[in-house]
């Protein structure tokens, strides 16, 4: 499992992927204030659902290279060949994935909250709601990128499948930012990303079993 981690790491590390996320993470959030304009209260005040829209966005970026480059190299037929089992595949996948856009995304998330005028407590509940809602983000690319692999223009529609299974983690991350009821929306935003963590690779490893037949 470790060593799967860092393979998957170490990928993502070399191709820029990590890069490619935070960049366009933070090219989203920039043209926000040029949109919307110079209101500074405005700004504040749609801040942080502006910061999960960009997040949701970038996630999408990755995910058709998380599983289809391993499934036409035969990389899936090896492990079935060495007795792996494809959920323990799918979760390394996962992990990696996380390691490799969440962390960097939560330090971009403080340059945006500059960009958008948000206050440190703000930037706060931000922070912890990505901390909490970015595995569930990284479970739901790994599942969607099994989906559409080996599908031809598979690329096209990742962001059918994915957008709008993300719409509860958008808006449940969005209301944690609300200093009245946030904390009854962190907790349904901790349970929807933890359902997508222990049920993604369980799927994943469906699809990917099916695309090897």
């Amino acid at each position: 499992m470790i060593a799967l981690v860092r393979r998957d790491l170490r990928r993502s590390v070399s191709s820029g992927g990590a890069t490619l996320v935070v960049a366009f993470f933070l090219l989203v959030a920039t043209l926000f204030p040029f949109a919307i304009g110079p209101d500074a209260a405005l700004l504040a005040r749609i801040g942080g659902g502006v910061i999960w829209t960009a997040a949701l966005l970038a996630a999408l970026l990755p995910v058709e290279r998380l599983i289809g480059p391993d499934l036409e190299a035969g990389v899936f037929d090896q492990f079935a060949v060495r007795g792996l089992s494809m959920t323990s595949v799918a979760m390394a996948k996962t992990i990696a994935h996380w390691l490799g856009f969440g962390p960097p995304l939560m330090l971009a998330a403080v340059i945006a909250a500059g960009l958008l005028n948000l206050s440190a407590d703000t930037l706060l509940r931000v922070e912890i709601g990505l901390l909490i809602g970015t595995p569930g983000l990284a479970a739901l690319a790994v599942v969607t990128s099994a989906l559409v692999a080996g599908v031809r223009g598979g690329g096209a529609v990742t962001g059918l499948v994915m957008l709008p299974l993300a719409v509860p983690l958008l808006i449940f991350g969005a209301g944690s930012l609300d200093p009245a009821g946030g904390a009854g929306a962190v907790k349904l935003l901790a349970a929807v990303s933890l359902i997508l963590v222990a049920g993604a690779p369980f799927i994943a490893a469906a699809a990917i079993r099916a695309a090897l037949d």
